[in-house]
């Protein structure tokens, strides 16, 4: 059997603080954006840049710990996958979005101290996942 690769890798900084809240096991789950910009120079030699947002998903131990320590504006690593979500809203419209679910989660601020490298346990990514 052949086997895919879902990995996504980012670098940016938090569009706002999470939003922590718990599912009905009782599992944390902690949502957050994130921006990401690229640069380049094109053939005229204008410098241009582009920002991508990203929905970021952190499941267990790592989403509590995100809600303590990161706020918006806070320079993160994120290693994680992409996960399709499919919902029907209150009108009855299906809704489908595309999200991050973080595995591990890396602070970048200038802080004192050591940067933290922060994993969730694989027993979190898929626990009372919709």
């Amino acid at each position: 059997m052949t086997r895919g690769l879902n990995k996504v890798l980012l670098i940016g900084n938090l569009g706002r603080d999470p939003d922590l809240r718990y599912t009905p096991s009782g599992k944390p789950i902690a949502t957050f954006t994130l921006a990401c910009t690229r640069n380049w120079i094109t053939s005229n030699g204008e410098r241009r840049d582009a920002t991508e947002w990203f929905n970021i998903v952190a499941w267990g131990p790592l989403a509590e710990i995100c809600k303590q320590h990161l706020v918006k504006g806070s320079r993160i690593y994120i290693d994680g996958h992409l996960r399709t979500r499919t919902w029907e809203d209150q009108a009855g419209q299906k809704q489908t979005t595309v999200e991050v679910v973080a595995k591990e989660m890396i602070m970048l601020d200038n802080r004192p101290g050591p940067v933290e490298r922060l994993e969730s346990q694989p027993e979190d990514l898929y626990d009372d996942a919709e």
